[in-house]
């Protein structure tokens, strides 16, 4: 009964089988294997994006922190939601990776960002010129920090905004694979048709062991990210397994079938949190991560019980009365067994 995160479910038996296959013998080094290539190919295919440039690092903060980079000047502005992930879990990487750029701040409910509250700090931008922090960017991120699914119409409705500033628009797409089956939207869809410059196309949270796409629709920008990414001690020596992770991932639409496996957890997870009388969902249950808050006495029960998951806010604890409300993050993977679920909702309503 692991629910802390999809971090820490294991990686899919068809990555770790592609690893041990891409082992044997020699290949090229620094992305000239012939799997990446394989790799580049199936993503522009997928994403209906036949110029598209691709790479691989092999964290989630790396892609997100050279996207930026890539596409922000030192002294722009990075707009994003509050509880953004580049603004809340990345220790200033974007910041050092720009070379000083400003995250600036959006309101909205849910970790979704605001339309207004952005047109709002982007009409109010640089009142006094070069005194101030210049427009850079926007950066979205889906699914949010909170669980809940940008739609299509969402993306495209900030991503016009930024383009009446000739801003480029970053996606964090961490868990692109799931707002992706969540709203049955294509992968050009969600991305570049909606005005989406540049993805990080995550892999970590979805099965694989480390790697993540960065994917820039217009190639303009392809060789200032190849030497960002070298620069930044990013670019792999042998390139070749992180290659096979994610040849192993888009195969016969792997991605697809663990998050839409990872959905189906949180929505059999979600119900059942709404059968029990004194416990309710803080955020939409969208995807995968399901925010919820029950009495203390409720969760003491589960964790008693062998369950792992975070608090919400996570430096709460078990120690207080065991009527208080308190909130939880739980989080569901491609593995996440419907066995698992059924006990910790026993556990709690116990």
């Amino acid at each position: 009964m692991n629910f802390a995160s999809d971090n820490a479910s294991p990686a899919h038996p068809k990555v770790m089988d592609a690893l041990q296959k891409a082992n044997e013998g020699f290949a090229p080094s620094y992305g000239a294997d012939p799997i990446m290539g394989e790799v580049r190919d199936c993503i522009r295919e997928i994403f209906e994006a036949p110029e598209a440039a691709v790479y691989l690092v092999s964290t989630g903060s790396t892609a997100n922190a050279l996207s930026l980079a890539t596409f922000c000047p030192p002294w722009g502005a990075v707009y994003c939601h509050e509880h953004a992930h580049i603004e809340v879990d990345e220790c200033g990487a974007p910041e050092f990776y720009t070379g000083g750029s400003k995250l600036v701040l959006l309101d909205g409910n849910h970790a979704k960002i605001d339309p207004a509250d952005l047109n709002a700090k982007l009409q109010g931008a640089a009142p006094v010129g070069v005194h101030n922090v210049q427009r850079g960017m926007v950066s979205i991120t889906n699914v949010t920090e909170f669980g809940a699914v940008y739609t299509v119409a969402e993306i495209a409705g900030l991503a016009a905004i930024a383009k009446d500033w000739d801003l480029p628009v970053h996606l964090d797409g961490a868990r692109f694979a799931n707002a992706l089956v969540a709203t049955n939207a294509s992968p050009a869809e969600m991305t570049w048709k909606a005005g989406v410059d540049v993805l990080s196309f995550g892999g970590t949270k979805n099965g694989l062991m480390a790697v993540e796409a960065v994917v820039i629709f217009d190639p303009a920008k392809a060789w200032e990210f190849e030497l960002r990414r070298k620069r930044g001690g990013h670019l792999f020596s042998k390139h070749r397994f992180l290659s096979a992770q994610m040849q192993a991932y888009l195969q016969d639409d792997l991605w697809l079938t663990m998050a839409r496996d990872a959905n189906a957890a949180g929505k059999r997870l979600a119900e059942g949190l709404a059968g029990i009388p004194d416990a309710s969902l803080m955020h939409p249950a969208d995807a995968n991560m399901i925010f919820a808050q029950m009495p203390r006495g409720r969760h003491q029960a589960a964790f008693d019980g062998g369950a792992t998951y975070y608090f919400m806010p996570m430096n709460a604890t078990l120690d207080g009365p065991p009527e208080d409300q308190l909130g939880a993050r739980l989080v569901c993977s491609w593995c996440t067994t419907p066995e698992d679920i059924d006990r910790y909702l026993e556990l709690i309503s116990g």
